[in-house]
């Protein structure tokens, strides 16, 4: 793991709480990922600037909140979130429909797109629109499903990290499983591809205006729209199986 993400740790403040929230910052930028594991306890430490007994405290503390797991033997490895973990067990049980899933996709991803209009920096604006020129260039040349779903479900990644909001950029994994979920029925409608990049498009500009009511009701259109969509690809599909 690279050193640079451990710079050290300066007062004031408990030393260990400083310490358990820079791994926790980390965790939200997503620079420390679920089963990545920590550096040695001497190396970090040694990058932190801080000593081993603190270190331990911050650790037990991360270990008690479930963000950390202690393996012996084996070293300290990132947990995922416990509520990250209960709502991707529940949407792998087969126990929501298409309603239920796109209530949800409305529920995040419309506040997400008008933070994102609101809270946007230059660099955030730049790889939001580089995951739109690649989605972009997919439907162009005709990728296969696989690959214009995964760059599609990166689109709206990338509005939800543009927006700055932690609490959603910790269910983005979730999200991103609620969005392959909805994708798969969405995409293959006659149609659908070209509506959903114009849609795309104006959320990329309502963004780029930073116009947050318009990036939200283009968010909204476009899940009813991919909503819509998906179960008239299911109804179809139900007809041709008959």
């Amino acid at each position: 793991m690279a050193a640079e993400l451990w710079e050290p740790i300066r007062p004031p403040g408990s030393l260990a709480a400083r310490i358990a929230e820079r791994v926790e910052e980390l965790m939200t930028e997503e620079q420390l990922k679920a089963g990545d594991r920590l550096p040695p306890e001497r190396e970090l430490a040694t990058l932190l600037g801080v000593s081993r007994p603190s270190l331990r405290e911050a650790i037990r503390s991360l270990a008690a909140k479930g963000r950390l797991s202690v393996r012996h033997g084996q070293g300290v490895f990132v947990e995922a979130p416990l509520t990250t973990k209960r709502l991707t067990s529940s949407l792998n049980s087969d126990e929501h429909d298409l309603d239920e899933l796109y209530a949800m996709r409305e529920v995040l991803e419309v506040p997400a797109a008008g933070w994102a209009a609101k809270n946007h920096t230059e660099s955030g604006l730049e790889r939001l629109q580089e995951a739109y020129e690649l989605l972009v260039d997919a439907a162009g040349r005709q990728a296969d499903w696989d690959e214009l779903q995964r760059l599609d479900a990166g689109f709206h990644e990338a509005v939800v990290r543009v927006a700055g909001n932690r609490f959603l950029l910790r269910t983005l994994g979730v999200l991103n499983e609620i969005m392959a979920a909805g994708m798969e029925t969405t995409l293959r409608h006659p149609g659908r591809l070209q509506q959903s990049a114009k849609e795309h498009t104006k959320i990329l500009e309502m963004i780029k205006a930073g116009d947050s009511r318009g990036a939200r009701a283009a968010a909204r259109a476009h899940i009813r729209g991919a909503h819509a969509a998906a179960l008239k690809y299911v109804e179809q599909q139900i007809q041709d199986a008959e």
